[in-house]
């Protein structure tokens, strides 16, 4: 008698949602789920949101064996199907989870601070210099504000905007977590 032992698999969910098909493979089936979250601030049209948003949007993690529960899987509500490469379902090594994990424990979510430091490139989004590029000097967060130095007519200018009005060009969640975008070369996932 053949005895398998389960692995890691990432699944394809439909857009938004990763914490629906989660839900669903956790309860459904008791399965081994891990759904990687991040906490921010976002500026929205009505101002600024704190979002939790995957670290993967469209994917999550099961454990399983899978020729026991593909079908189980690929039916679940929220779920596009498993992820393949050329036919074939590739397992993701333990050592990639577990690298994972030891930053995002269990259910928790990791909360990433959005600060804004002396000599970080921005663009203003709003008000008069809109669309313009600047460089922080300071930020004044007892009044909301950032100083930012802005090219006005040839000569370099420091003026006070609204924080709220002032956008990080690194927008990438990787920026935002710099401990998970470099990933030891043995642990990285190998294409079949």
């Amino acid at each position: 008698m053949l005895i398998l032992k389960p692995t890691w698999f990432a699944a394809w969910t439909k857009p938004k949602h990763e914490h629906i098909a989660a839900a669903n493979l956790c309860r459904n089936f008791g399965l081994e789920v891990f759904l990687p979250r991040l906490q921010h601030k976002k500026m929205t049209r009505s101002g600024w949101r704190q979002m939790m948003e995957p670290l993967f949007p469209g994917y999550l993690f099961v454990r399983c064996v899978i020729d026991e529960r593909i079908n189980e899987i690929q039916h679940t509500t929220g779920i596009k199907r498993l992820l393949q490469f050329g036919g074939k379902i590739p397992p993701i090594p333990d050592p990639v989870i577990e690298e994972l994990q030891k930053h995002f424990q269990a259910d928790s979510v990791v909360k990433v601070e959005d600060s804004l430091l002396p000599g970080e490139e921005v663009t203003v989004a709003g008000g008069p210099f809109a669309g313009m590029n600047a460089c922080v000097l300071r930020t004044l967060p007892a009044k909301a504000r950032v100083q930012v130095l802005l090219e006005i007519l040839g000569r370099s200018t420091a003026v006070e905007v609204e924080r709220n009005l002032v956008t990080v060009k690194r927008d990438c969640l990787a920026d935002l977590v710099p401990f998970l975008a470099i990933v030891p070369d043995q642990l990285l996932l190998r294409a079949y």
